[in-house]
């Protein structure tokens, strides 16, 4: 086994540069088929989801195909290979499969547990045997990895260490309250009608909102999803409008969740600034003139910020002057205005260590409000931040958005809209970083770790079948010569004769050979066993063509017996 997987995923590599890192569905076909085409690899699946990027390739040469993958993946996903590189990662044969079995049984996931992942896997396994890019390797490894992830789910309880991503969303959304109680009678704008949006659509009727109106671009997809919810028996009201009733809708719903597969902003920060009416005017930022002081105002604090810290004040005017981006601390971030603030001066309450930053001053220059990916700092190089999800809710709520897209359909401009809160992928998984891990996560390690070797074990026992069939096929052969030079021998030898005298040649060839087979099995499962099958070829002098046929014979079977992923 030569498996070998590079990509970069939520871990890794930080949300600007998945958004522009995703693979469309002919792209996936593309980066398929070039894998094949390139010198090291035999076969190959993409795993694309929101939150990586994963292509897996039997290869021949460690080094070589580490390079034509990482090239690949670079040109399909429109992302330059120098760009691209420090956030990728790489993991060969035994830690290849651990990594595709911990992501199946959702340890990697953003939210921990998540059962999504195994229908994105089962769908990259179906692209693979539609392509026939999908050989014994992927075959094998793809469809053991769906049956670990089952296995984790039915036999632990990793299901309580994390949620699906909606409800872990509505979680963030909700603050301190819990969801059904901050649900309960609003009204809610799903924004496309695929998986995901189907799975919020139906998360939002089971906590109780009132109503559920689904745009979609295809208009069928919507009223079918309407539809599935009125006969949910949820109790919940739905509807479906076209797209170019969304910014109508925004003006009398309390929640909107958004996944669609949209390239650009299905929302902007315009768009919603409108929806929440006068209040959600967007703030206009004075422009420092050339000594770094705004032309209208005093160069001491605005009215209304006496109260924040003196420290914090001068750090962000520094920060404003040099055009520097500050980090926002917040899980789900809402703007609130200062009470008697004569400028109205909006003011973001940070969680968990009580900073408040001002936006009113050059907002441009200090983009409090700019999200990770604005920042274009990698997750793994982000120290968590504790308490990040004790969101301090000082004010009401206007509009509520969740943004599930990658790239994002939501402007993370919102952030700076009074009255708006967003929780979006990137703020996501910040929270998940900060969740308490459950026992049962230990428990699905174990699982991992005891699959991987199995897996291990069976492969590299897969490897010397066919060596193993080729040598009783040339005992065989052996067999049914010396038979035939007996027969010239003795003529007059009676079938019942002739019979007797073959089976007992071939009895004494299979148990000559049991031993050693069953024994060369049992090495060749362990770590190091590849060498056996080319000890056993040199010493039987075993034709590489007969054992090469064999290895494709077996394929071939396997694939037929495989059909789609179950």
């Amino acid at each position: 086994m030569s498996l070998l997987v590079v990509g970069l995923s939520h871990r890794s590599a930080p949300v600007s540069v998945l958004e522009r890192a995703s693979l469309s569905a002919d792209a996936k076909v593309k980066l398929l088929h070039d894998t094949l085409a390139a010198e090291p690899a035999t076969e190959a699946a993409v795993l694309a989801t929101c939150n990586r990027i994963e292509l897996y390739a039997d290869v021949d040469k460690f080094h070589a195909g580490v390079a034509e993958l990482s090239t690949l993946l670079a040109q399909h996903s429109g992302v330059a290979l120098e760009e691209l590189t420090p956030y990728l990662y790489v993991h060969y044969e035994d830690r290849a499969v651990h990594h595709l079995f911990s992501v199946a049984c959702g340890l990697d996931s953003m939210v921990v547990g998540e059962g999504q992942i195994l229908g994105q896997i089962k769908d990259a396994l179906a692209l693979g045997q539609e392509l026939h890019t999908a050989g014994r390797l992927i075959n094998d490894l793809f469809q053991q990895a769906l049956r670990v992830g089952k296995r984790a789910h039915s036999e632990t309880g990793i299901d309580r260490a994390g949620q699906s991503l909606v409800t872990f969303g509505l979680e963030q959304l909700a603050v301190h309250l819990p969801v059904d109680a901050w649900a309960k009678g609003k009204r809610a704008l799903v924004i496309g009608a695929g998986s995901m949006s189907s799975l919020a659509a139906a998360t939002l009727a089971r906590v109780g909102v009132a109503e559920v109106v689904v745009a979609n671009r295809t208009a069928d997809r919507a009223e079918r999803l309407a539809e599935i919810l009125v006969a949910s028996g949820t109790g919940v009201r739905a509807q479906s409008v076209p797209m170019s009733a969304v910014a109508e809708e925004l003006t009398r719903v309390d929640v909107v969740i958004s996944c669609t597969g949209a390239t650009g902003l299905v929302l902007t920060a315009e768009d919603v600034a409108a929806a929440v009416g006068p209040a959600g005017l967007l703030p206009s930022p004075s422009l420092p003139d050339s000594r770094g002081s705004a032309p209208d105002r005093a160069p001491h604090a605005p009215a209304g910020l006496e109260t924040v810290d003196a420290d914090v004040l001068a750090r962000l005017v520094a920060a404003a002057a040099a055009g520097v981006r500050l980090a926002d601390g917040g899980v789900a971030r809402t703007i609130v205005p200062v009470a008697g603030a004569a400028d109205g001066c909006p003011v973001e309450v940070l969680a968990g260590d009580g900073r408040a930053a001002l936006t009113g001053v050059d907002a441009n220059s200090l983009e409090l409000h700019g999200t990770w990916a604005d920042q274009g700092e990698a997750a793994a190089q982000r120290q968590p931040r504790r308490g990040a999800r004790s969101q301090v809710d000082v004010a009401p709520v206007r509009l509520a958005l969740l943004d599930l897209a990658m790239p994002r359909d939501i402007d993370a401009a919102v952030h700076r809209i009074p009255g708006v809160r967003l929780v979006d992928i990137e703020s996501l998984a910040e929270a998940s970083a900060d969740a308490p891990m459950a026992a049962d996560v230990d428990a699905v390690r174990a699982i991992v770790a005891e699959e991987v070797a199995a897996f291990g074990a069976a492969q590299r026992a897969a490897h010397i079948t066919p060596t193993v069939v080729a040598l009783r096929a040339m005992a065989a052969e052996v067999v049914a010569m010396e038979v035939a030079r007996l027969d010239g021998r003795l003529p007059d030898l009676d079938d019942r004769q002739r019979a007797e005298v073959t089976q007992t040649v071939r009895r004494v060839v299979d148990k000559l050979l049991h031993a050693p087979t069953v024994r060369v099995k049992q090495l060749a499962s362990e770590p190091g066993g590849a060498g056996y099958a080319e000890a056993l070829r040199e010493l039987f002098d075993l034709d590489p063509q007969t054992v090469a046929s064999v290895s494709r014979a077996d394929a071939a079977d396997k694939n037929d017996d495989s059909g789609r992923a179950s």
